[in-house]
């Protein structure tokens, strides 16, 4: 089930509630560029416009940069160039990780985070020389304090901190994307999921020069199209980064609203304190919870498919205060 993901939930008429992707429609600095590089698709796309405006946004130099199509393609690469001994993936995380590792042929350890699933670097062992966890962490939406992250990195070791969420964050106070000092650290990161661009694809990682040159040998030949470079270029500059926050400035009071209306009902637990554009919450009969849902027109995000979760644990994307309270009415109706 590592392949199972939240677009598998939706269905004709119902309110997504599965899916982490903000909906709002693109924004015109992001809108005209995309539609402008469809006139231009005659050439071979280039990235170099678009690795320097993502090198600029972190304080880094192009060459820390890779461009990816889609921040999974990311761990494909990861799982293709690296030779790890011993690989261990923090659970409960996105399952892509894994799922690459495992398809490549590498063994994998795992290491499953108990509720409220905060990070405990101890549970990982020393000998670990691939380490992946997400930060701020899907499905949990825990987001684990940077230095305790940063305690993982160590020379031999490759850590990789998957933050495709970490823009949900107001000024991304536990990000590790401008580190340039730790060891074997590699940042991958999304634009998909503040911007609506999952079917663009188009994402990134920061590591070392050496390192993003080995991965790149092993990428594709322009993996990334022409559109998806200048939404990367657009996303990047300083008027995205002002918005991006701004928006996570806004999400945090509507996922305070979900949380509050979500701890008011009986029989549900919210795992830890959540930080993100997603809740997960623990209910009774899980299964049966999610069917009922599902038959009054919500789609949620199944947990069981996440290793150290079972059936009774569901994913919620945090949606505007409307839709949230027409949801909380639903869920108290069919508990």
């Amino acid at each position: 089930m590592l392949r199972f993901h939240g677009d598998s939930e939706l269905g004709p008429g119902l309110v997504d509630l599965a899916v982490n992707v903000r909906p709002d429609p693109m924004p015109g600095w992001l809108a005209e560029p995309v539609r402008a590089a469809l006139c231009d698709l005659a050439r071979y796309p280039d990235a170099g416009p678009a690795r320097a405006a993502v090198a600029a946004r972190h304080g880094r130099p192009p060459s820390e940069v890779l461009l990816t199509a889609g921040a999974a393609q990311a761990f494909s690469l990861l799982a293709t160039a690296l030779r790890p001994a011993h690989a261990v993936v923090v659970h409960p995380q996105f399952t892509e990780p894994e799922s690459a590792l495992v398809a490549a042929g590498h063994p994998v350890s795992r290491v499953i985070l108990p509720p409220d699933f905060a990070l405990s670097p101890d549970l990982v062992p020393s000998d670990a020389d691939l380490v992946v966890l997400g930060n701020p962490t899907n499905p949990t939406s825990v987001l684990h304090p940077a230095a305790l992250v940063a305690s993982l990195a160590r020379p031999g070791r490759i850590l990789v901190v998957d933050e495709a969420f970490a823009d949900t964050v107001p000024g991304e106070p536990e990000s590790l994307a401008g580190r340039r000092d730790l060891p074997g650290l590699v940042v991958i990161r999304s634009f998909t999921k503040t911007w609506g661009l999952a079917g663009l694809r188009i994402g990134y990682l920061l590591a070392a020069a050496d390192l993003v040159e080995r991965l790149d040998a092993v990428a594709p030949l322009w993996p990334v199209s022409t559109p998806a470079l200048a939404a990367a270029s657009a996303c990047a500059s300083p008027v995205a980064v002002a918005a991006e926050r701004a928006i996570a400035t806004r999400l945090g009071v509507e996922r305070a609203h979900l949380v509050s209306g979500l701890r008011d009902l009986p029989g549900i637990r919210v795992a830890g304190t959540p930080a993100s554009s997603f809740v997960l919450i623990e209910v009774p009969d899980g299964a049966g919870l999610r069917d009922r849902l599902r038959s009054r027109g919500y789609a949620v995000r199944r947990g069981d498919t996440f290793p150290g979760l079972g059936p009774d644990w569901l994913r919620l994307a945090v949606r505007d205060t409307a839709t949230t309270d027409a949801f909380l009415t639903c869920l108290k109706e069919v508990l």
